[in-house]
């Protein structure tokens, strides 16, 4: 390439970068465009110089830390020092290089992971890694035609003239090819660059070499296989990568991202996610990314809800129905439990249905229609937007068809003598016979049913506690404010305690689900992650979401009337209020949405603030080992400030990582899908709530966690599949809380068939009954009334008055309304559905630009190798020549 076209190239890219980081700088994360323009090159950040070994000359880097007890000599811990010195044996002959340090009552082993050990794990592990710039890389032109991209180009262009967002010190990288790894294609990359082994890939080859090393005196007994084995046992108290220095260290990554990320401050800068991905690794990097995207993407769904609210506010003076309640001072209605419950006027809920008419008015079913819409267009612009930031990240074509065994997997099966061939890499492996798997899966669906029956009858408690407390206050002298107000205070308190409930559950659902999968016996991590994840998901799914299906789709439907109440074990079922059941589920909604964020948010500050503390503690009493003891060699304050010490105090992750952060924001997902027609202001608490998660996140991960493990992935894993079916279901449960849950469709039939003057004046009444106090079952009826001379009450249902022939049967009215909700909801989801096919079917799931540069580079790196093995085969016939 000349020099002009060099330059004109370079020009253009830059053209193109300016154009396309505009929507970016508007929000939480780069767009589409900006990644396949941009991608990452690694960047060179100051590592202290303590973080090496101390007795090796030529300042070789502490990549991996394993802490031990030092007395693990003395008599008693001979075997569990017998088994660590046999595993150092194992890894040293790896090609790791160890160093010991003993400061007071613990031994810190420093790993170093030379470059031959890395040139060779990083080719069986098919690392794709950078590649040397050749001229015809240095720029690759991007044709066609890409509507999204052009679309959004022209938002962020609107969005530029109200608002501008600082894009932060991040600055963009320089666009660079990868390519697998391959000792035989060395030629092809630039292995001389002192950062061309990362940080990240060294921890990946430790990391791999630690979990499948055998420490038995037979290297082929499956018992005695990772390190895993040796943490659970107690021989390592832990094994973890290095920090780059403190999180107050200049110059080092973490500090920037401590100070220029996660700090609350910095909450409208979008995020470094090359920065992320370098320092945490593409497991937690994929995290904040996608936490990102959607926190994004509820941007327009809460300002969707907020006008759906609003419009209620400002309308609610007009609205017929909430007024004809409020004026409805002599219309007395039929009591609402048995003997002690009083008659009551049914202006009492006049402030109960005034604020149901917030949530509940004419913009509801739009708002329901475009929030399903919402959901397909927040998973297909994620897998669009996920597959630019696979290929970024050299993990195009990546799977787990080629992941190692667990060890805990072979160690359970070190024994068993069922094998099969490994299709894949064509090794021998143990495999669970169909006797053992059959059973395990069994046991799972019934402790799975169990759990979903407890569920159940906590949410059966609860309806008793509501019972109860109507009962109660029947009883007693109520005072104004709380014959008005009991409505809300009820079901208020109510799903306070259901919340204590389901926090309670959660404990025992966690250990449970980890039991059962351990039973399975699951060949992979992978495989294991995911069962694990379904299983806790589908707890807390019913968990969570029981009393909210209770109250959208059961309390109140099927009740019976005052001569004949339909009871359960002999207990009388809830009603719903004369303004319907929606006003308790926004209630239900809300203590147990924001609630659990709220919770779940104190948790996070307070609980990693504690556990650092207390490891503090600890360390300052002389608990921890004898941390501070008098050592010989050297002075102690020196010591204790080590990279290696400091990082010890910090909390370890545990085998879950990530786990709880993505189920705190799917569960979140669901109540903003599931149940948003009930609530349009859940999109709205859940972006003021992610976007304090997302600072909340970076600051603990970066502060009071240890460096994580970078392990790969090409995707969120299984959580997309269930972020899919939620909005798959989100269809159907909206379109049956408008149907059966609002008086948008009663009010509908009432206009078109009943009213005189096609307008909603005497709806109320319509849903109305009339219930002559005569027919009230024997021992129903208020023992004592303050009502004298009741001869007709009333309740919410569509039946026969007591003077028709027919009296309390159905009439034709209740029929046509049933017919008119089942025709909404077969109309809803067929309209929603042929929305959502139209949307994926516009919208590619791979950019138009990105599938061109995958098929370029993919055509470049085949040109270089030919030109290169061309060049070798001509060497080689010379000299045979």
């Amino acid at each position: 390439m000349s020099d002009s076209e060099t330059e004109t190239a370079s020009m253009e890219t830059t053209r193109m970068y300016k154009d396309n980081l505009e929507l970016s700088r508007m929000s939480l994360y780069l767009s589409s465009q900006d990644l396949i323009n941009n991608s990452p090159e690694a960047a060179r950040h100051i590592r202290p110089e303590s973080i090496t070994f101390d007795s090796t000359p030529g300042d070789l880097s502490v990549d991996f830390v394993l802490v031990s007890s030092s007395k693990a000599k003395a008599p008693v811990d001979i075997d569990g020092w017998n088994r660590r010195s046999a595993f150092e044996e194992r890894i040293k002959e790896q090609g790791l290089l160890l160093e010991e340090d003993v400061v007071g009552g613990l031994t810190f082993v420093k790993v170093h992971a030379p470059i031959p050990v890395l040139r060779r794990y990083c080719e069986i592990l098919k690392l794709r890694m950078p590649m040397k710039e050749y001229p015809m890389t240095e720029h690759i032109p991007e044709k066609g035609f890409d509507l999204i991209e052009k679309i959004k180009k022209i938002i962020g262009r609107i969005i530029r003239i109200f608002i501008t967002i600082d894009p932060g010190p991040f600055a963009p990288t320089k666009y660079i090819l990868t390519a697998e790894y391959s000792r035989e294609k060395s030629y092809l990359f630039n292995e001389d660059d002192p950062e061309f082994f990362s940080a990240e890939v060294r921890t990946l080859v430790i990391d791999f070499i630690l979990n499948r090393v055998s420490w038995g005196k037979d290297q082929t007994d499956g018992n005695c296989v990772g390190i895993q084995c040796l943490l659970d046992g107690g021989v390592y108290r832990a094994a973890y990568p290095l920090h780059d220095g403190e999180h107050t260290t200049e110059n080092s990554l973490r500090h920037q991202l401590y100070v220029e990320w996660a700090m609350m401050s910095k909450w409208i800068r979008k995020q470094p996610i090359d920065q992320i991905k370098e320092y945490l690794g593409v497991k937690y990097a994929f995290y904040f990314t996608w936490l990102g995207f959607y926190t994004h993407l509820l941007i327009p769904a809460a300002i969707l809800g907020l006008i759906v609210f609003f419009y209620g506010i400002f309308t609610f003076p007009n609205n017929r129905f909430s007024s004809d309640i409020c004026n409805a001072t002599d219309t007395i209605m039929c009591p609402l439990c048995d003997r002690t419950c009083d008659y009551w006027e049914l202006s009492n809920t006049c402030f109960y249905a005034r604020l149901t008419y917030l949530f509940d008015n004419d913009l509801t079913v739009i708002f329901a229609f475009l929030m399903s819409i919402w959901a397909t267009l927040f998973l297909e612009l994620w897998k669009r937007y996920s597959a630019t930031i696979t290929h970024r990240w050299g993990l195009t074509g990546f799977t787990f068809e080629a992941e190692h065994p667990r060890p805990q997997y072979l160690a359970r099966l070190s024994g068993s003598n069922h094998t099969k061939v490994n299709i894949i890499t064509g090794n021998i492996e143990p495999t669970v016979p169909l006797w053992k798997k059959i059973p395990a899966t069994l046991f799972s669906i019934s402790v799975l049913l169990l759990l979903i029956v407890v569920a159940i009858a906590a949410v059966f408690g609860v309806v008793l506690y509501r019972m109860s407390v109507l009962a109660s206050l029947s009883l007693t002298n109520q005072s104004d404010w709380m014959s008005t107000y009991s409505n809300i205070f009820i079901p208020t308190t109510a799903a306070i305690i259901n919340l204590v409930c389901i926090q309670l559950l959660n404990l025992v659902y966690d250990k449970v689900a980890i039991y059962l999968t351990e039973m399975e016996l699951l060949r992979t991590q992978t495989e294991f992650d995911e069962s694990l994840t379904i299983k806790i998901y589908l707890f807390q799914f019913v968990n969570y979401y029981t009393s909210i299906i209770y109250i959208a789709f059961l309390k109140g439907k099927n009740v019976g009337y005052p001569a004949k109440y339909l009871r359960i074990f002999g207990l009388r079922q809830e009603e719903c209020s004369p303004g319907g059941c929606l006003m308790e589920l926004s209630i239900q909604l809300f203590i147990i949405m924001v609630g659990q964020q709220a919770l779940n948010t104190v948790v996070e500050m307070i609980i990693p603030v504690g556990l650092n503390w207390f490891n503090s503690l600890t360390e300052n009493t002389g608990r921890l080992d004898n941390l501070k003891s008098t050592s010989e060699e050297e002075d102690l304050a020196t010591a204790v400030k080590k990279p290696w010490i400091e990082d010890y105090r910090l909390l370890d992750w545990g085998p879950r990582g990530l786990f709880p952060e993505y189920l705190e924001m799917v569960m979140q997902y669901g109540f903003v899908t599931l149940f948003v027609t009930a609530f349009p202001l859940g999109p709205f608490f859940a972006l003021l709530n992610n976007v304090f998660e997302m600072r909340l996140d970076a600051k603990k991960f970066l502060k009071y966690f240890r460096r994580p493990i970078p392990h790969r992935v090409p995707n969120i894993g299984v959580w997309y599949r269930v972020l899919d079916i939620l909005g798959k279901l989100a269809v159907i449960t909206n379109a049956f809380i408008i149907a059966f849950s609002s008086n948008y469709i009663p009010r509908m039939v009432y206009i078109s068939l009943a009213s005189e003057d096609n307008t909603d004046k005497g709806f109320l009444n319509n849903t109305l009954a009339y219930f002559d106090t005569k027919d009230f079952e024997n021992g129903i009826a208020p023992l004592s009334s303050s009502y004298t001379n009741v001869t007709y009450c009333r309740y919410k249902d569509y039946r026969n008055p007591p003077w028709s022939p027919q009296k309390y049967e159905r009439p034709t009215f209740y029929y046509e309304v049933l017919v008119a909700r089942l025709t909404f909801i077969v109309i809803f989801q067929n309209i929603v559905s042929l929305v959502k096919v139209a949307v994926q079917w516009l919208i590619p799931d791979v950019p138009n630009a990105l599938s061109d540069r995958i098929k370029r580079e993919s055509y470049l790196t085949t040109q270089m190798i030919i030109k290169n093995e061309a060049k070798k085969a001509a060497g080689i016939k010379e000299k045979v020549l």
